[in-house]
Protein backbone atom coordinates (compact mmCIF):
# COMPACT_ATOMS: atom_id res chain seq x y z
CA UNK A 1 0.00 0.00 0.00
CA UNK A 2 0.35 1.43 -2.44
CA UNK A 3 1.30 -1.07 -5.26
CA UNK A 4 4.76 -0.90 -7.01
CA UNK A 5 4.84 2.18 -9.23
CA UNK A 6 7.94 1.35 -11.35
CA UNK A 7 8.92 -1.55 -13.16
CA UNK A 8 10.10 -4.40 -11.09
CA UNK A 9 12.04 -6.64 -14.22
CA UNK A 10 13.70 -5.97 -16.58
CA UNK A 11 13.67 -8.86 -19.83
CA UNK A 12 15.37 -8.96 -23.40
CA UNK A 13 11.57 -8.11 -24.49
CA UNK A 14 11.13 -5.36 -23.16
CA UNK A 15 14.46 -3.57 -24.87
CA UNK A 16 14.15 -0.39 -26.06
CA UNK A 17 15.77 1.72 -29.16
CA UNK A 18 15.28 4.61 -31.60
CA UNK A 19 15.52 2.11 -34.18
CA UNK A 20 15.51 -1.87 -34.85
CA UNK A 21 19.14 -1.90 -34.72
CA UNK A 22 19.38 -0.15 -31.46
CA UNK A 23 16.82 -2.07 -30.07
CA UNK A 24 18.29 -5.56 -31.04
CA UNK A 25 21.98 -4.28 -29.54
CA UNK A 26 19.86 -3.73 -26.10
CA UNK A 27 18.24 -6.85 -26.17
CA UNK A 28 21.48 -8.91 -26.31
CA UNK A 29 23.15 -6.96 -23.83
CA UNK A 30 20.11 -7.24 -21.30
CA UNK A 31 20.32 -11.10 -22.49
CA UNK A 32 23.85 -11.50 -21.18
CA UNK A 33 23.56 -10.14 -18.27
CA UNK A 34 22.06 -11.91 -14.53
CA UNK A 35 18.11 -10.14 -13.93
CA UNK A 36 16.61 -11.94 -11.33
CA UNK A 37 14.23 -8.37 -9.88
CA UNK A 38 15.88 -5.78 -7.48
CA UNK A 39 17.63 -8.32 -5.45
CA UNK A 40 20.13 -9.37 -8.02
CA UNK A 41 23.44 -9.46 -6.62
CA UNK A 42 26.32 -8.23 -8.58
CA UNK A 43 28.04 -11.10 -10.56
CA UNK A 44 31.31 -11.31 -12.85
CA UNK A 45 29.33 -11.27 -16.07
CA UNK A 46 27.33 -8.08 -15.05
CA UNK A 47 24.29 -7.71 -13.31
CA UNK A 48 21.03 -5.71 -13.75
CA UNK A 49 19.94 -3.08 -11.07
CA UNK A 50 16.92 -1.86 -11.53
CA UNK A 51 15.60 0.69 -10.25
CA UNK A 52 19.38 1.76 -10.54
CA UNK A 53 21.23 2.99 -7.84
CA UNK A 54 19.53 6.58 -7.52
CA UNK A 55 16.10 5.10 -8.16
CA UNK A 56 13.17 5.07 -8.29
CA UNK A 57 12.37 7.77 -6.14
CA UNK A 58 15.37 9.36 -4.59
CA UNK A 59 16.87 12.62 -2.47
CA UNK A 60 14.23 15.18 -2.66
CA UNK A 61 11.87 12.82 -1.04
CA UNK A 62 7.69 13.44 -1.71
CA UNK A 63 5.62 16.22 -1.75
CA UNK A 64 2.42 15.17 0.28
CA UNK A 65 -1.32 17.47 0.27
CA UNK A 66 -1.97 16.54 4.04
CA UNK A 67 -5.68 17.92 3.44
CA UNK A 68 -6.29 15.86 0.46
CA UNK A 69 -4.07 13.21 1.51
CA UNK A 70 -2.08 12.75 -2.18
CA UNK A 71 1.47 12.01 -2.12
CA UNK A 72 3.43 13.17 -5.43
CA UNK A 73 6.84 11.53 -6.11
CA UNK A 74 9.11 11.77 -9.04
CA UNK A 75 10.84 8.23 -10.31
CA UNK A 76 14.21 7.62 -12.17
CA UNK A 77 13.81 4.93 -15.06
CA UNK A 78 17.40 3.81 -15.64
CA UNK A 79 18.79 0.62 -15.04
CA UNK A 80 22.38 -0.09 -14.06
CA UNK A 81 24.94 -2.57 -14.76
CA UNK A 82 26.87 -3.67 -11.93
CA UNK A 83 30.03 -5.74 -12.00
CA UNK A 84 32.61 -7.36 -9.95
CA UNK A 85 35.94 -6.84 -11.15
CA UNK A 86 39.26 -8.38 -9.78
CA UNK A 87 41.55 -5.77 -7.64
CA UNK A 88 44.33 -5.70 -9.58
CA UNK A 89 42.02 -4.37 -12.38
CA UNK A 90 40.21 -1.67 -10.19
CA UNK A 91 43.49 -0.39 -9.38
CA UNK A 92 44.54 -0.08 -13.08
CA UNK A 93 41.44 2.00 -13.83
CA UNK A 94 41.58 3.86 -10.83
CA UNK A 95 44.98 4.91 -11.28
CA UNK A 96 43.98 5.98 -14.53
CA UNK A 97 41.47 8.86 -13.26
CA UNK A 98 39.24 8.05 -16.44
CA UNK A 99 36.30 6.38 -14.63
CA UNK A 100 34.05 9.58 -14.14
CA UNK A 101 30.31 9.94 -13.19
CA UNK A 102 27.90 8.78 -14.15
CA UNK A 103 30.43 5.93 -14.10
CA UNK A 104 31.26 4.60 -10.65
CA UNK A 105 33.90 2.19 -9.26
CA UNK A 106 34.55 1.07 -5.26
CA UNK A 107 36.98 -1.60 -3.76
CA UNK A 108 35.06 -3.96 -1.70
CA UNK A 109 37.25 -3.87 1.30
CA UNK A 110 38.01 -7.71 2.93
CA UNK A 111 37.57 -9.15 -0.75
CA UNK A 112 39.74 -9.45 -4.39
CA UNK A 113 37.37 -7.33 -6.18
CA UNK A 114 35.50 -3.87 -6.51
CA UNK A 115 32.40 -3.34 -8.07
CA UNK A 116 32.03 -0.84 -11.14
CA UNK A 117 28.48 -0.08 -12.13
CA UNK A 118 27.00 2.63 -14.48
CA UNK A 119 24.03 3.01 -16.70
CA UNK A 120 22.80 0.48 -19.03
CA UNK A 121 23.04 2.47 -22.48
CA UNK A 122 22.06 1.52 -25.87
CA UNK A 123 25.16 2.12 -28.79
CA UNK A 124 23.14 5.42 -29.33
CA UNK A 125 23.85 6.41 -25.55
CA UNK A 126 19.60 6.09 -24.89
CA UNK A 127 18.81 4.13 -22.15
CA UNK A 128 18.06 0.38 -23.07
CA UNK A 129 14.59 0.37 -21.29
CA UNK A 130 11.47 1.80 -22.58
CA UNK A 131 10.94 5.39 -21.67
CA UNK A 132 8.82 7.24 -20.03
CA UNK A 133 12.71 7.69 -18.04
CA UNK A 134 11.36 10.35 -15.65
CA UNK A 135 8.18 10.44 -13.96
CA UNK A 136 6.00 12.46 -11.66
CA UNK A 137 3.12 10.56 -9.88
CA UNK A 138 0.37 11.20 -7.77
CA UNK A 139 -0.88 8.82 -4.97
CA UNK A 140 -4.07 8.86 -3.34
CA UNK A 141 -2.99 7.80 0.71
CA UNK A 142 -6.21 6.44 1.34
CA UNK A 143 -6.56 3.91 -1.33
CA UNK A 144 -3.11 3.43 -2.26
CA UNK A 145 -4.63 3.69 -5.96
CA UNK A 146 -2.07 5.78 -8.72
CA UNK A 147 -4.03 9.26 -9.38
CA UNK A 148 -1.82 9.80 -12.89
CA UNK A 149 1.53 9.67 -13.58
CA UNK A 150 3.00 12.18 -16.12
CA UNK A 151 6.06 12.46 -17.97
CA UNK A 152 8.56 14.29 -16.54
CA UNK A 153 11.28 15.77 -18.47
CA UNK A 154 13.03 15.75 -22.07
CA UNK A 155 15.75 14.76 -23.76
CA UNK A 156 17.01 17.99 -24.11
CA UNK A 157 20.24 19.26 -22.94
CA UNK A 158 21.57 15.33 -23.43
CA UNK A 159 20.72 15.10 -27.28
CA UNK A 160 21.52 17.40 -30.01
CA UNK A 161 18.65 19.37 -31.81
CA UNK A 162 15.81 18.23 -32.94
CA UNK A 163 16.03 15.23 -30.69
CA UNK A 164 14.52 17.01 -28.27
CA UNK A 165 11.47 14.52 -27.27
CA UNK A 166 9.61 14.66 -24.94
CA UNK A 167 10.28 10.94 -23.69
CA UNK A 168 11.21 11.67 -19.84
CA UNK A 169 14.04 12.34 -18.50
CA UNK A 170 16.81 10.86 -15.12
CA UNK A 171 15.94 13.31 -12.13
CA UNK A 172 17.09 14.05 -9.08
CA UNK A 173 15.71 16.68 -6.30
CA UNK A 174 11.84 16.70 -5.24
CA UNK A 175 8.76 18.52 -5.99
CA UNK A 176 6.08 21.13 -3.78
CA UNK A 177 3.00 20.90 -3.51
CA UNK A 178 0.91 24.42 -3.22
CA UNK A 179 -2.15 25.00 -1.76
CA UNK A 180 -3.69 26.28 -4.85
CA UNK A 181 -3.45 22.80 -6.73
CA UNK A 182 0.21 23.28 -8.17
CA UNK A 183 2.87 20.85 -8.23
CA UNK A 184 6.64 22.36 -8.96
CA UNK A 185 9.61 20.47 -9.71
CA UNK A 186 12.51 21.08 -11.57
CA UNK A 187 15.07 17.89 -10.72
CA UNK A 188 15.73 16.71 -14.73
CA UNK A 189 18.69 16.32 -16.57
CA UNK A 190 17.22 19.03 -18.98
CA UNK A 191 17.08 22.89 -17.57
CA UNK A 192 13.32 23.75 -16.34
CA UNK A 193 11.21 24.40 -13.44
CA UNK A 194 8.17 22.86 -14.15
CA UNK A 195 4.40 23.36 -13.04
CA UNK A 196 1.38 20.37 -13.33
CA UNK A 197 -1.99 20.17 -12.14
CA UNK A 198 -2.14 18.56 -9.36
CA UNK A 199 -5.63 17.44 -10.29
CA UNK A 200 -4.60 15.94 -13.39
CA UNK A 201 -0.91 16.25 -13.87
CA UNK A 202 -1.13 18.30 -17.02
CA UNK A 203 2.20 20.22 -17.27
CA UNK A 204 1.18 23.73 -17.43
CA UNK A 205 3.98 25.94 -17.05
CA UNK A 206 7.80 25.74 -17.50
CA UNK A 207 10.58 27.81 -17.37
CA UNK A 208 14.32 27.66 -18.63
CA UNK A 209 16.61 28.02 -16.16
CA UNK A 210 20.28 28.74 -16.43
CA UNK A 211 21.97 25.31 -14.84
CA UNK A 212 19.92 22.20 -14.10
CA UNK A 213 17.68 22.86 -10.62
CA UNK A 214 18.52 19.47 -8.29
CA UNK A 215 16.99 21.25 -5.30
CA UNK A 216 14.01 20.89 -4.00
CA UNK A 217 11.67 24.45 -4.58
CA UNK A 218 10.58 26.22 -1.76
CA UNK A 219 7.47 28.66 -1.62
CA UNK A 220 6.70 31.88 0.34
CA UNK A 221 4.96 35.02 0.81
CA UNK A 222 6.54 37.96 3.13
CA UNK A 223 2.78 38.66 4.80
CA UNK A 224 -0.84 37.20 5.09
CA UNK A 225 -2.16 39.08 1.99
CA UNK A 226 1.55 38.87 -0.46
CA UNK A 227 2.08 37.90 -3.34
CA UNK A 228 3.30 34.35 -3.32
CA UNK A 229 6.34 32.79 -4.54
CA UNK A 230 8.41 30.00 -5.68
CA UNK A 231 12.27 29.98 -5.18
CA UNK A 232 14.57 27.07 -6.79
CA UNK A 233 18.27 26.74 -6.27
CA UNK A 234 19.84 26.18 -10.13
CA UNK A 235 23.53 24.64 -9.51
CA UNK A 236 23.56 22.20 -11.66
CA UNK A 237 25.04 18.27 -10.72
CA UNK A 238 27.27 15.77 -11.98
CA UNK A 239 25.80 15.24 -15.36
CA UNK A 240 25.21 18.72 -16.34
CA UNK A 241 27.16 21.96 -16.30
CA UNK A 242 27.79 23.14 -12.99
CA UNK A 243 26.57 26.96 -11.91
CA UNK A 244 25.03 29.04 -9.18
CA UNK A 245 21.61 31.02 -9.10
CA UNK A 246 18.80 31.21 -7.49
CA UNK A 247 15.70 32.00 -8.93
CA UNK A 248 12.05 33.50 -8.07
CA UNK A 249 8.82 32.99 -9.23
CA UNK A 250 5.84 35.03 -8.43
CA UNK A 251 2.67 33.63 -8.81
CA UNK A 252 -0.22 35.46 -10.39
Amino acid sequence: HPAPIHPATLTPEDAWGFTFWDRGQCAEIIAGLRSEGIFTPPSLGGSIEFPGPAGGPNWGSVAVDQAKQILYVNQMRLPSVVQLIPRAEYDAVAASGKWVYPNELYPMLGTPYAVRRGPLLSPLGSPCNPPPWGTLSAIDLQSGKTLWESTLGTTRDQAPFPMWLALGAPNLGGSIATAGGLVFIGATTDKFLRGFDARTGEEIWSERLPYTANATPISYRLRPDGKQFVVVASGGHGWSEPGDAVLAFALP
